[in-house]
């Protein structure tokens, strides 16, 4: 059996977008912070988030699905390929979103102005880029990655321990639901619906830590540079610093794998 079937690679695909998407969404807040809009820029954002935790739901059963679908022989390593697969493609997304990063904060700070006119009406936002115009306007608003953009940022600025929360949050949820799934074979059957039901704890617990140790920072920041009580070099700082940290977290990602299902599965097991 091909290690990259037909299922794999649309995984990958739906994947490479949702994990774009994800590291996109931290351009909103600087895209509010230019043009001094930061609720809108909020709503945005929270968007960005929900559209992509609402289609990791329909990648995480194809996703289990590959585990039935695995050979007989070396099934184990088989499964474990293809997953690391799927964490390496997670990786690339973010590269992707970082490439796209410039050319999205201009388009968001136009979208979050326009937002704003259009009274929080999404969809209207939506109907007025949906022409030759408003094509024209976002291929105006492209922009190539250069080191200019990081100007500024140095040991002072950089959030360091921001860095290395988000890196760990990232690495846990990158490899929640896979690590689960893959508990869920090295587990006698009968404990086989424990391991895959104990993603939901794992991704529950990355994301109230998420809430409780880089959201508020984040919006305080933006806060704090719309009112020019804070520089906007520090909000470009800690940007860089969500997204740098969320590449590392996927990459930490493929160490954690095995050990996380291995825990999982002894979690499976001690409940």
């Amino acid at each position: 059996m091909e290690l990259f079937s037909t299922k794999l690679i649309i995984i990958s695909v739906f994947l490479l977008i949702v994990t774009t998407i994800e590291t996109l969404a931290y351009s909103t807040r600087l895209s509010g912070a230019r043009v001094g809009l930061i609720a809108s820029a909020l709503s945005l954002f929270n968007t960005m988030i929900i559209v992509s935790r609402f289609s990791t739901m329909f990648q995480q059963p194809m996703t289990g699905k590959l585990i039935g679908e695995a050979p007989k022989v070396n099934t184990l390593d088989f499964i474990q390929d293809q997953y690391r697969i799927l964490i390496g493609v997670t990786t690339i997304g973010v590269c992707v979103g970082i490439l796209l990063f410039p050319t999205f904060i201009a388009i968001f700070s136009r979208a979050i102005t326009q937002l704003s006119e259009e009274k929080g009406s999404i969809f209207s936002v939506i109907k007025k880029w949906s022409n030759k115009q408003g094509l024209q306007k976002v291929i105006a608003c492209i922009r190539l990655p250069r080191l200019s953009y990081l100007k500024g940022i140095n040991r002072r600025t950089f959030p360091k321990r921001i860095f290395v929360i988000n890196a760990i949050i990232t690495s846990i949820y990158t490899v929640g639901v896979l690590a689960a799934l893959y508990a869920s074979v090295i587990v006698p059957a009968k404990y086989a619906p424990a391991a895959i039901m104990s993603s939901g704890i794992i991704n529950g617990v990355a994301t109230i830590l998420l809430t409780l140790f880089v959201d508020p920072k984040a919006s305080v920041l933006a806060d704090q540079v719309v009112k020019k009580q804070n520089k906007y070099v520090y909000l470009k700082s800690h940007s860089f610093a969500m997204v740098s940290s969320k590449l590392v977290g996927t990459v930490l990602a493929q160490i954690l794998f095995i050990p996380a299902a291995l825990y999982i599965a002894w979690f499976a097991h001690w409940i």
